[in-house]
């Protein structure tokens, strides 16, 4: 337990600088990975949703999940935007995680190869990157290879960490890894520089869990009513995003944060509206296909019971009392 403690430490020495410590906020929010899909968070809080609702929210950015649950376990991270990988995963470890909502459930990914990499068995001893090994992208990669018949260990498929996905796609065309998962922005970008698509996993309709809200079970339980401001608040943001009327100024914004071009920024609008989910509900389907392939490589998660680790009662209040339609109407999303 000590050492666990001095990892999370050091951790957290890495993100979370001193400026920060100073200026914590009532609630800090931390997301792993950067994407178009991350936009609603960034927008709830540039557009003021957060404050509206009487929330006073940090937000930092933390690569990789194992980071952001380090920060969540010490309670200097209070929610955060990840997947089902890193819930089971802090669940297995002892940390009281919950998934409160799940933005995506079905795999929003695109497995992206090298030129010579024409068909699945091309990919036996290759160099497959993800951001962080038992991260998100990590997870898509998993699946990906199994919906290709493949497994990375029977066929010698060597995955490296190789950080996210600006990084990724760097790599790729460096030719230090030779395939990668990215979203269909950066396989777009990706396929116009000669990296084809060996499959668009974000239509095989894979369940998973990806772009979610987690969160410690003793927080909602000790601050209920700031979970649920910050939950109104980030649906706003989400509503704002979906928004046609309001599409420049979400272009404009994921350019912005990715510091993207405009074809780019406008493949992650679209892939934006395609994979978000207007009802954000957990996704236990997704919750157990990622238990599944966890359990091979980490055994305490097959002791898990999926159900525990899923919290709706938030979403299914705001739901059943109309909130999330009457945002969807005020935005005039459909």
């Amino acid at each position: 337990m000590k050492k666990f403690h001095l990892r999370v430490t050091l951790l957290l020495a890495v993100v979370l600088t001193p400026e920060l410590l100073i200026a914590a906020s009532d609630v800090v929010i931390a997301y792993a990975n950067i994407s178009a899909r991350v936009s609603p968070l960034w927008i709830a809080q540039e557009k003021g949703f957060f404050a509206k609702y009487g929330v006073n929210v940090q937000q930092v950015y933390m690569p990789g999940s194992p980071v952001m649950i380090a920060g969540m376990t010490s309670g200097q991270v209070h929610l955060g935007n990840s997947g089902g990988t890193a819930a089971l995963g802090a669940a297995a470890g002892g940390v009281d995680l919950r998934v409160v909502g799940t933005f995506t459930s079905r795999i929003p990914f695109d497995l992206v190869v090298r030129p010579n990499i024409k068909n699945p068995k091309d990919l036996r001893g290759k160099r497959l990157g993800v951001q962080v090994i038992g991260g998100t992208i990590w997870m898509a990669a998993m699946l990906g290879l199994e919906h290709l018949g493949l497994d990375s260990r029977r066929d010698d498929v060597q995955v490296v960490g190789a950080g996210d996905q600006t990084m990724l796609s760097q790599a790729l065309e460096k030719g230090s890894i030779d395939a990668t998962v990215v979203d269909s922005a950066f396989s777009s970008d990706l396929r116009q520089r000669g990296f084809p698509t060996l499959v668009e996993l974000s239509k095989t309709n894979i369940p998973f869990v990806s772009n979610g809200i987690v969160v410690r079970a003793s927080y909602v339980a000790q601050h209920l009513d700031v979970a649920r401001n910050t939950l109104k608040a980030w649906l706003e943001g989400v509503a704002y995003a979906l928004s046609p009327r309001m599409k420049p100024l979400v272009i404009e914004t994921i350019t912005r944060r990715l510091k993207a071009t405009p074809a780019l920024a406008e493949q992650g609008y679209q892939d934006l509206l395609r994979v978000t989910d207007r009802k954000p509900y957990p996704s236990m389907e997704g919750l157990a296909n990622v238990q599944r392939l966890m359990k091979l490589r980490n055994p305490a998660v097959a002791d898990l019971k999926v159900e525990s680790l899923v919290d709706a009662k938030l979403i299914q209040e705001l739901d059943k009392s109309g909130f999330i339609d009457q945002l969807y109407a005020a935005y005039g999303v459909k």
